[in-house]
C-alpha cells in the first residue's frame, strides 16, 4: 500500500518503468558501491546518474563540432570566399555525373 502511495506522488515523467541490467565483476561492484557510499547515494542512483552523464557527453561529442579560433576563421573564409575547383575535382565531378547521372 505504501509503495502505491509513493508511486502516485511521483510525476509520470519521473517514474521508472524500464529496466536496465548489467553483469559486473566483483571488483567492479565493489568499486561502484564504494563510490556511491562516498557520495551518499544508492547504487542505483549513482549508476543511473553516471550512465546518464556519460551518455550526454557521448552524444555531445558526436553532435557538436568544436573548432579552434584558427579553424573557425578558415571555415568562415571558405564559406565566404570559396575556391574554384581544380582540374582534379572537375574530373571527379565529371566521372560522378557520368556514373550516377546529373539529377
Amino acid at each position: 500500500m505504501a509503495q502505491a502511495q509513493r508511486q502516485e506522488s511521483v510525476p509520470a515523467a519521473r517514474r521508472r518503468g524500464e529496466r536496465l541490467e548489467a553483469r559486473v565483476t566483483a571488483e567492479q561492484k565493489a568499486l561502484i558501491e564504494h563510490a556511491a557510499a562516498l557520495e551518499g547515494r544508492s547504487i542505483t542512483d549513482f549508476v543511473l546518474a553516471s550512465v546518464q552523464d556519460a551518455a550526454k557527453r557521448a552524444i555531445a561529442e558526436h553532435e557538436v563540432i568544436q573548432l579552434s579560433v584558427r579553424d573557425s576563421q578558415a571555415f568562415v573564409e571558405a564559406l565566404l570566399n570559396p575556391r574554384e575547383p581544380d582540374k582534379r575535382m572537375q574530373e571527379r565531378v565529371a566521372n560522378y555525373k557520368a556514373l550516377i547521372g546529373d539529377h
